[in-house]
């Protein structure tokens, strides 16, 4: 999959294709049924497929402080798109000269003059420009004008549900990852690279892996029973994902696994963990004493937990 950064980026050979334009915050089971028909669009008209997504978010720029939290970075966002059989990522910066384009303005620099685009794919509810004019009946009608088709996504349900980002965050917040998992399609993970930490959980007998994170908000808070594969090894363990308010930091959040019975040196590699059950919520001691004695109990009941439940059956 080919990744271009910028309108400016873009070359001859990257117009015309079949597109379609979202967060894809996740990459769930919506958006998978979008991606499908995209593709299906694309080898029935001989054309590449292209993604187009916005960095950051819109509401991240307009609210970064109230955005919901992302389910997944920019680099495994990429990857499950990838997964997907997508060939071409644009990534626009979202700033203040593509917040102020209209919903005409959107279409014929990016669509139109950008891409090219020859078949639009778009979600069920959405809006684009800084009117919010832009629609789907706005697109036909767009279309008609400049050549290209324009298709709505019809909506996917799950248990009952309509498959949004929204319902797995709710779903996360409740620490049902089953119902996660059947939203998005497989469970749910977190990925990033091991850094150097304080090291104050290997002082208290309890080495961790703590791991980048590089966001300002995650949709988990807690204690948790998760796993993470390692060298084609699955290793069970027990993550705190937060802010570590027994230990003074930074106040953004960093995830922490302790893997049972692990030994060896993860740092600068990346590692993705799997959540399975939530423990408890974060919480403060009054000292490290009273958080050492909570961290033995965490990992004691990750070792029952486990030993009823192998590792090797939980994974999917």
């Amino acid at each position: 999959m080919q990744l271009v950064r910028g309108l400016h980026n873009l070359r001859p050979e990257h117009r015309g294709c079949v597109a379609t334009i979202g967060n894809f915050d996740g990459v769930h089971r919506g958006h998978q049924a979008i991606l499908a028909r995209l593709r299906e669009r694309g080898q029935a008209l001989g054309l590449p497929t292209c993604v187009v997504i916005f960095e950051p978010q819109p509401r991240e720029y307009f609210a970064p402080d109230t955005a919901p939290a992302r389910l997944a970075r920019l680099r495994d966002k990429l990857t499950l798109l990838a997964d997907e059989g997508i060939d071409r990522v644009l990534c626009l910066a979202f700033n203040r000269r593509l917040s102020q384009l209209d919903a005409s303005e959107f279409v014929e620099t990016i669509l139109v003059d950008g891409l090219r685009v020859r078949h639009l794919e778009v979600g069920d509810d959405f809006r684009f420009g800084c009117d919010r004019a832009g629609d789907f009946d706005f697109l036909v009608e767009a279309g008609r004008r400049h050549g290209f088709t324009v298709e709505a996504a019809e909506t996917v349900e799950q248990d009952g549900l309509r498959v949004s980002s929204t319902e797995i965050r709710k779903a996360l917040a409740e620490a049902n990852f089953e119902l996660a998992a059947r939203l998005l399609g497989r469970p749910y993970r977190i990925s990033g690279r091991v850094l150097h930490g304080q090291k104050l959980a290997r002082q208290l007998g309890t080495p961790t892996a703590n791991i980048q994170l590089k966001r300002r908000r995650v949709p988990l808070s807690g204690v948790y029973l998760t796993s993470a594969v390692i060298d084609g090894k699955a290793w069970a363990g027990v993550a705190n994902i937060g802010v570590r308010p027994t230990v003074a930091g930074d106040g953004r959040p960093h995830l922490e696994i302790h893997l049972l019975d692990f030994a060896g040196d993860l740092y600068g590699r990346r590692l993705t963990v799997e959540f399975h059950q939530k423990l408890r919520e974060e919480q403060r001691f009054a000292s490290l004493e009273a958080l050492k004695s909570a961290i033995d109990a965490d990992i004691a009941a990750a070792r029952a937990h486990w030993h009823a439940q192998p590792l090797t059956k939980s994974l999917k």
